[in-house]
């Protein structure tokens, strides 16, 4: 039997046994099996239009407009190895986005030839570097606890990156030869155009999935208030470059903005309407006007029907294993959990970080149910493991990093993850304890 087929008997074993062996007259798998479909509604509504799609355009931006050889200076295997992680760090620090959004823009620079090892440390710092999450977790939890998820986070990406770089430097080879015949292209941008219009749209993901800060005081607040405005000027940078550099339709893009803008004063309170015309009219516009911009939508169309679904299937999962964060109606009880990560064993780390990596937290969310399973007698190392691997990683976007990476790297990656997390756990409890 070939190997395909012998995987899709395997899955259809695999649904038979689920099938004819989970016990649905009960009540707990009832629970959990609504509570997946409440994780998979709750991520819809808060998290793929503001925040998917505009990583996916992003993505769709890099793989066309960003050429090969830029991508192999600054990322690629030969690149200055300080350099190549400080700007992955760096850029993820700046986009400050989810476990979940991260993988489009991951694989958007990876596709285009970026190093393991750099690739790699953006797919950890993108979501676990996000100052606003760590400035969070030292009011709250106090400033050890902030001080110790900064330093780990930034310590793991260039870790991470490095440890992959290094155990898979025999496949790194090939990209290597690559970069030494790699013709100098002449990009479809120049540099300040792509970074204008790169910058635009980063902006626009960053500034509209600006959460709530604790306080209702300070920049933080301020900027809170403003998040549409500042969107808004964005979203008319990017309108400029649209027109101006990618060939776009002008009657096209100014009535766009017209209805946005339309929409944002007759509904105030519902900005995801506004929002979603924005989107309409610019997928529209891109795929009738220049080469340029159909190029652009049809690889952004390419990287979300290579993403999606793999993620809506995890997180249908995630929730039916764990249920909505702090509701303990997944098929696993919150109870065990709490059990399992009190003091500061090796186990007790080693949970903490496999339960954080399994876990979906949407940003900022990961501060409040640590505080909760403090208070419910969790240790200060496992709660720094579960702050380290939580956002970084989770079950969603562990698959879809499989169809990146492959089996063998993505197992790697997260094992990385979750050890490092461990240590530093084990660490920082028998510092402070």
């Amino acid at each position: 039997m070939e190997i395909k087929n012998l995987y899709k008997f395997l899955i259809v074993v695999g649904v038979f046994c689920l099938a004819y062996f989970i016990p649905f007259e009960s009540e707990r798998v009832q629970n959990a099996i609504m509570e997946s479909f409440f994780m998979l509604q709750d991520y819809a509504r808060k998290h793929v239009l503001l925040c998917l799609v505009p990583a996916f355009f992003i993505a769709g931006a890099i793989s066309v407009f960003v050429s090969q050889a830029s991508v192999m200076k600054y990322l690629g295997p030969l690149a200055n190895r300080f350099l190549s992680y400080s700007v992955a760090s760096v850029s993820g620090t700046i986009l400050a986005v989810c476990s979940c959004t991260v993988l489009p823009l991951f694989a958007g620079i990876y596709r285009m030839g970026a190093g393991i090892g750099p690739a790699t440390a953006f797919l950890y710092s993108g979501p676990a570097i996000n100052v606003l999450a760590i400035v969070l977790s030292a009011k709250v939890l106090g400033w050890k606890m902030g001080l110790a998820r900064a330093v780990g986070s930034i310590a793991f990406a260039y870790l991470i990156g490095l440890f992959m770089s290094f155990i898979f430097r025999n496949d790194e080879l090939e990209k290597k030869k690559t970069h030494m015949v790699l013709p100098q292209d002449e990009p479809s941008l120049m540099l300040w155009q792509q970074t204008v219009y790169m910058a635009s749209m980063i902006g626009v993901l960053v500034f509209a999935n600006w959460a709530k800060p604790h306080d209702t005081f300070g920049l933080w607040y301020f900027i809170y208030n403003l998040k549409w405005y500042i969107t808004g000027l964005f979203a008319l940078i990017f309108s400029y470059t649209f027109v101006k550099w990618l060939k776009a339709s002008w009657i096209l893009t100014v009535t766009g903005i017209i209805v946005v803008v339309l929409l944002s004063f007759i509904f105030p309170q519902y900005p995801l309407l506004s929002f979603s015309a924005g989107i309409g009219f610019l997928i529209y516009t891109g795929k009738t006007s220049s080469d340029m911009t159909k190029n652009w939508i049809d690889a952004t169309w390419s990287f979300t029907l290579m993403i999606l679904p793999l993620l809506f299937g995890g997180i249908l999962v995630a929730g039916f294993l764990l249920g909505m964060p702090g509701s303990d109606r997944g098929i696993i009880p919150d109870a065990y959990v709490v059990k399992l990560v009190g003091g500061n064993s090796i186990g007790a780390n080693l949970f903490a970080s496999i339960v954080g990596a399994l876990m979906y937290f949407a940003t900022l969310t990961e501060v409040p149910i640590v505080q909760g399973l403090i208070g419910s007698g969790m240790g200060n190392g496992p709660a720094l493991a579960l702050l380290l691997a939580g956002p970084a990683l989770s079950l969603p976007n562990m698959i879809v990093i499989r169809s990146i990476l492959g089996t063998k790297k993505a197992l790697t990656f997260i094992s990385l993850v979750i050890v490092l997390s461990t240590l530093a756990g084990m660490i920082f409890g028998m510092i402070v304890e």
